[in-house]
């Protein structure tokens, strides 16, 4: 028994020995983990920051370019309202006048129109908060004209299904 105990006490130091470089050999694993960790992070962190600013970029861009069609698109018209001053001031024919004038302001709805725009239609509309803004009420001249709208002070125009600017109006008390 006195040999088991000195072995013991032999392999003591032997397996702390081990045990210590166990523990280090883990501590090392764990360090490298915690770097590679690291470096995945600051990595991931710098393509974010490039796709931020890349996004940012795109989104100027987007907008520039939105700015350039719509202009062109106005282009056209901007030559009509050119054509009928020099017109105007050329001839003394009103009804002349009211037809450029027509055709200019068709021809500007039509390319607006296609852009989204929508007129909001409210004269003889009952008044509705989410279109209209009243500018004041008016006694109604007939019964069923009490709560509708009797005179549209400035159209109102939807974008893309969203009110872009509310019909300001008159309602019948």
């Amino acid at each position: 028994m006195a040999d088991k105990k000195k072995k013991n006490a032999a392999e003591q130091p032997e397996e702390a020995v081990n045990q210590l470089q166990e523990i280090e050999k883990k501590l090392e694993e764990t360090e490298k983990k915690l770097a590679d960790t690291k470096a995945d992070f600051l990595r991931l962190m710098a393509e974010f920051d490039t796709f931020r600013r890349r996004s940012a970029e795109e989104k100027l861009a987007l907008v520039g370019s939105a700015s350039a069609d719509t202009i062109k698109g106005l282009l056209p018209i901007l030559d009509d309202c050119e054509i009928a001053l020099d017109a105007l001031e050329k001839s003394e024919d009103t009804q002349a006048a009211k037809e450029g004038t027509r055709m200019i302001f068709d021809k500007l709805m039509a390319f607006l129109k296609g852009k989204g725009l929508e007129r909001i239609e409210a004269k003889g509309e009952d008044f509705d908060t989410e279109l209209h803004e009243a500018v004041t009420t008016f006694p109604a001249p007939s019964e069923d004209l009490k709560g509708k709208v009797i005179d549209v002070v400035q159209t109102g125009y939807t974008l893309g299904g969203k009110v872009l600017r509310y019909a300001k109006v008159v309602v019948g008390a």
